[in-house]
């Protein structure tokens, strides 16, 4: 007989690895190869915006339908095929040098992986709360870490192979699709159910629900900015490619641990505390990327970045259902929207400034203020204690 401690820990080491190919490499690995393509295809910041925008485009479009009842039964098929497009996704842009392209598949891409990252949940969540090891959430979480600093080990063989852009999309696709064979291979079954889906009431928009979705568009719109060009600062300030990536390697390492130790500090200090001092230690990581010169600035940027990005995500999802108990779908709905639109608006505006005044400074100094909105907003909509 198999214990629940073993399934629910297979279920996080597969949730751990789907979220590492679908997100952690799927969307974030173009940061990492973008300062290539845009010396080698001659792209300009704002191109380079509207390609990180279409990702993230594609990624509400596909939380969207995800966060309907019409998958109910097909959760592990849907998620099987997300995680195959993704590989094969990255392999088309290694394969095209066209921006229509790029705008296609990158959107294609985000659609994929959001629909990773809401059937995963549901499989990987059900069978650890069933064996009451809600604790490997933070497992779940950390796949997007790992990615990141897989994709990085990656990027540094690459360029100290002198390899072109293309051919980090090509080895991203490699390492997405032996990723995708073991979840294959790890993941059984979909979620375990409890009968019917019941229908979740309609959302009750109260100042303190209103306030924790704004705020939380306001947060995707300010770690996007540098989620997405950091590498390209490095490069801009004359980093080099070995640099670049050991910088993006930074992030991913300090996000692994970071939904660990985030809750912990919740649990010190308050949920709605917890997200407004992440937002507050990310707007110095934000701030240091482009005020703090040589190597120190990127570094501090790529840990501080790491270490709350995919935390203060977690959170913030965890502040609206707080909000709104009763109905988490409509909440993970709406809380995905409001971020997928920040995230959107973001990058294509970062590029816009970023060409206008010849460097990231600007559009990083008004992410950063974003972040401090968004972390002042949430702690004020924290529930008053009697």
């Amino acid at each position: 007989m198999i214990s629940a401690t073993s399934t629910a820990l297979r279920f996080a080491c597969a949730g751990m690895i789907a979220m590492a190919v679908a997100m952690g490499i799927g969307r974030f690995v173009y940061t990492p190869i973008l300062p290539g393509m845009m010396e080698e295809l001659h792209l300009s910041p704002a191109d380079a915006g509207w390609i990180a925008s279409a990702n993230y485009l594609g990624y509400l479009v596909g939380a969207f339908a995800a966060a309907g009842g019409w998958a109910h039964g097909r959760e592990r098929l849907l998620m099987l095929v997300g995680l195959g497009a993704s590989a094969v996704l990255a392999a088309l842009m290694g394969l095209t040098d066209a921006m229509a392209a790029f705008l296609v598949i990158r959107f294609l891409a985000g659609l994929a992986s959001a629909l990773v990252m809401v059937f995963m949940a549901s499989i990987v969540f059900s069978h650890i709360n069933a064996a009451g090891r809600s604790d490997l959430q933070a497992w779940h979480f950390g796949g997007v870490g790992l990615g990141i600093a897989v994709s990085a080990a990656m990027m540094a063989v690459l360029v100290t192979e002198h390899a072109g852009w293309a051919a980090g999309w090509l080895s991203s696709a490699a390492i997405s699709a032996c990723g995708f064979v073991l979840v294959g291979l790890l993941v059984h079954e979909g979620p375990l159910s409890n009968g019917e889906v019941a229908r979740e009431p309609a959302l009750r928009m109260d100042r303190s629900l209103v306030k924790v979705i704004i705020a939380y568009g306001l947060f995707g719109f300010g770690y996007v900015v540098t989620a997405t060009f950091l590498v390209a600062i490095v490069r801009q300030g004359g980093g080099s490619r070995v640099f670049e990536a050991i910088v993006w390697m930074v992030a991913g390492l300090a996000g692994f641990p970071s939904v660990w130790l985030w809750q912990k500090i919740a649990a010190r200090i308050g949920l709605y505390a917890a997200y407004a001092l992440a937002c507050f230690v990310e707007v110095a990581g934000v701030t240091a990327s482009v005020a703090i010169g040589g190597r120190t600035g990127p570094l501090f940027g790529g840990l501080l970045l790491g270490g709350t990005f995919i935390a203060i995500t977690a959170l913030g999802l965890q502040a609206g259902r707080q909000q709104a108990p009763q109905a988490p779908r409509r909440i993970f709905a709406m809380m995905t929207a409001s971020f997928g639109l920040g995230q959107i608006i973001g990058p294509v505006a970062a590029g816009l400034l970023a060409q206008a005044s010849g460097n990231f400074f600007l559009a990083s100094i008004v992410a950063a203020a974003m972040l401090v909105v968004s972390g002042a907003v949430t702690w004020s909509a924290a529930p008053k204690s009697p």
